[in-house]
């Protein structure tokens, strides 16, 4: 039988080589097409005599990302299609079915009667590595940049496929939810140290070496299938299991306050399931991943944090007529830490790159950023000292405006001061080549104000990173009014040669994350000013799903900043701009006591010296508090309500403001850029998924006792009494392929 996503080479010794290849696209996915045909070459080489044994191996560069989220969107279909024609019991059995497929199949594949060998060619994760899992035996090709495992939970979802069941038979629970619980991927001597993987070979090698395993003897039964086959861990009421489960929830709930259902489920899987025979632990696998998928939580991850994801990796609001732009020689001016780490993640993508300073001692500095930064990664084992080298020898740092010349783009990434800007772009301007791109990383002055500086502002644009920037993966894009298709391609195709996630934006103070990132600090201070306690604030906002507390992210983003840029807006905007009782406590935090935020050790927090301690909240707080309340007189989940809908409404005023055009780019931005409770989708999905009526009322609610600043716009108001969604209103276009 022909096969459209597989192809089978049966030897003379009898093996059959299953490859598989999925024409079209570049990486192999669990799909319908994929399943079927899954099931029909294991019940074919299941029945023919003449197979001795099956290698499953991939055509291309991977093995597999895992599953088509497109066909788990089509299974919510399906349910939602099924409820409504014949009730919630039979759409239930549907979901359940439909869910377990690719479970049913690897369990025949692994009870088949014939041993199957994963043999591993690159990346396996998700639904791929489950497929591996199943295998009688693992063997992976040499390659440095192989990554296994199971990040479901990072997508709302937990292991499907057996996963859930299979790690913990063969790890110690303990490492087992690691695993499972953190979503993390590994390396190969990783895997191989927990016999995750059996072998690894040169890449040439890798079929033999599969092969060879088969003919010499390999046993077609699983450990789990065999008599007397022991947990690692130990069954789950001894000693040492009621040692670890216990501690593992509380771990559980100290890391999620309870906001993701599929963490809480990948430990029942594995409580329960350990207790029982294989076929009934994957049916309790199934029966939570049915579940689990049905969550809003869930869904809201997948659409965020991977369909709209991909889409803007793919070039959503990319300009179709532009042809595709490869920055080649990059400058930026201003050698700061984050310009530092730009002149880095540039390097290190192959971009040669001008590092400008005013000293060359701090030019230099900034070059040595990015040794010190492959420095460690050589240490971790993620780097060569050949990779370093390159990047290093493409990188010039000096204090010359004229090495620009030749540059495609220039990022300036000076002092957020308009006068030093303004500077730097009278120094650059002359001596930049015809069709070179300019960019402001400011993080708040509008674009448009800034180019204004600049004869052609159509080449003028902002670029603004988020620090740290070798970690953080999102880059904002601000069009200014005159910014041309050809500059905002040429910035778009730069954050994807660097391997960031770009959002576009037109232009605005603050643009769009610090509009809701200041919304949440200043709601941290609000608290603060009303008595609250600041163990309190900090607490109910990581509760609410926030990363970091708001007096935390304040010393992070600096104390001194946040000052300089409220003046700022003040200057320009006037008082009213501006909360002035806010204003009031940063001018006594910083020109009164010094405290600028972790910078100088010294904000809402002190800091001890380097590897001496933890940081803890200064103690000098209270005085500065005009009242204390009573914290067991506080409504918990109020506070952790405020800390999400005040930033939500300011997502919502920056549709209303044209700032945000496209729902993807808030959800994907506030959870990449400023860590905005990811199992909620992002902050237009937490109003969609809440409800926009709802939510309104909610507002109304905390306006009548806090302010306007909860007031919802007139678009949300008027989509409430609509019933109306921001992904319904404003759908998202479809990527041009």
């Amino acid at each position: 039988m022909a096969f459209k996503n597989f192809k089978i080479d049966a030897d003379d010794d009898g093996i059959a080589l299953v490859t598989w290849d999925i024409p079209g696209r570049s990486m192999n996915v669990l799909d319908e097409t994929t399943v079927g045909e899954l099931e029909q070459i294991v019940k074919e080489t299941s029945a023919e005599a003449a197979v001795k044994g099956v290698v499953i191996t991939s055509g291309k560069e991977a093995l597999s990302a895992g599953a088509d989220f497109s066909m788990l969107d089509g299974m919510n279909r399906a349910y939602a299609q099924v409820l409504k024609e014949k009730g919630e019991v039979a759409a239930n059995q549907v979901l359940f079915d439909q869910s377990r497929r690719f479970s049913l199949v690897f369990r025949a594949i692994e009870t088949s009667g014939k041993p199957w060998v994963a043999a591993i060619n690159g990346l396996a994760l998700g639904g791929g590595f489950e497929l591996t899992l199943c295998c009688h035996y693992r063997v992976a090709a040499e390659n440095p940049q192989t990554r296994l495992g199971l990040p479901d939970i990072k997508f709302g979802l937990l292991p499907g496929a057996g996963g859930t069941q299979r790690v913990p038979r063969i790890l110690s629970p303990q490492d087992a939810m690691q695993i499972l619980r953190k979503g993390e991927t590994m390396d190969l001597a990783r895997a191989k140290a927990l016999q995750l993987v059996d072998s690894i070979v040169p890449r040439a090698e890798l079929i033999r070496a599969a092969k060879n395993w088969i003919k010499d003897g390999g046993k077609a039964v699983a450990p789990w299938d065999e008599k007397g086959f022991k947990l690692p861990g130990g069954p789950v009421y001894s000693k040492a299991g009621m040692m670890m489960f216990p501690a593992s929830n509380a771990i559980y709930r100290r890391e999620t306050f309870d906001n993701y259902p599929a963490a809480r489920a990948v430990m029942s899987c594995v409580y329960e399931g350990l207790q029982l025979p294989m076929d009934a632990a994957l049916r309790v696998e199934s029966r939570y991943f049915a579940q689990i998928l049905r969550s809003k939580e869930a869904q809201a991850m997948i659409r965020s944090l991977f369909v709209s994801m991909q889409g803007l990796n793919k070039g959503a609001r990319r300009p179709q007529n532009v042809p595709p732009i490869k920055v080649k020689k990059l400058a930026v001016i201003g050698a700061g830490f984050v310009g530092a780490s730009v002149g880095y993640v540039s390097a290190r993508a192959g971009i040669e790159v001008i590092l400008i300073s005013r000293h060359q001692e701090s030019a230099n500095k900034a070059k040595m950023h990015a040794k010190a930064v492959y420095d460690d990664l050589i240490t971790k084992g993620r780097a060569t000292e050949r990779d370093r080298d390159a990047a290093l020898s493409r990188i010039t740092a000096t204090t010359d405006y004229a090495a620009i010349k030749d540059c495609d783009l220039v990022i300036e990434s000076v002092f957020e001061d308009r006068r030093v800007k303004s500077d730097s772009y009278a120094k650059a301007q002359p001596l930049l080549k015809e069709g070179a791109i300019f960019a402001s990383n400011t993080s708040t002055l509008p674009i448009s104000s800034l180019a204004e500086e600049f004869n052609d502002q159509t080449q003028f644009i902002g670029i603004h990173f988020f620090s740290p920037v070798e970690k953080m993966m999102l880059v904002e894009i601000v069009l200014g009014k005159n910014t041309s298709e050809v500059t905002l391609a040429t910035a778009l195709d730069y954050v994807g040669q660097i391997g960031k996630t770009p959002i576009v934006v037109n232009d605005s103070r603050g643009f769009f994350a610090n509009r809701c990132v200041a919304r949440y600090i200043s709601e941290g201070n609000e608290m603060f000013l009303e008595g609250v306690p600041p163990a309190m604030i900090e607490n109910c906002a990581k509760m609410a799903g926030m990363p970091v507390g708001p007096l935390s992210l304040s010393d992070e983003t600096a104390l001194d900043l946040r000052l300089k840029i409220m003046k700022a807006t003040e200057a320009d905007l006037g008082p009213s701009a501006i909360d002035q009782s806010d204003k009031k406590l940063m001018v006594e935090l910083v020109e009164k006591q010094g405290r600028f935020g972790r910078k100088n050790g010294k904000g809402f927090y002190d800091y001890p010296e380097k590897g001496k301690g933890r940081k803890s909240l200064w103690p000098g707080l209270a005085d500065l508090q005009p009242k204390h309340l009573d914290p067991d007189t506080l409504d918990v989940e109020e506070l952790k309500q405020r800390f999400l809908v005040v930033q939500a409404v300011e997502a919502a005023r920056t549709v209303e403001d044209h700032v945000i055009v496209d729902p993807r780019e808030a959800d994907v931005g506030s959870i990449l850029g400023f860590g905005f409770a990811p199992f909620t989708g992002g902050t237009l999905s937490y109003i969609d998924f809440m409800g926009t009526k709802k939510f309104v009322e909610l507002c109304n609610k905390l306006e009548v006792k806090y302010g306007p600043r909860f007031t919802p716009p007139k678009l949300l108001e008027e989509m409430a009494a609509k019933g109306e969604t921001f992904y319904g209103r404003f759908p998202p276009q479809p990527v041009a392929t």
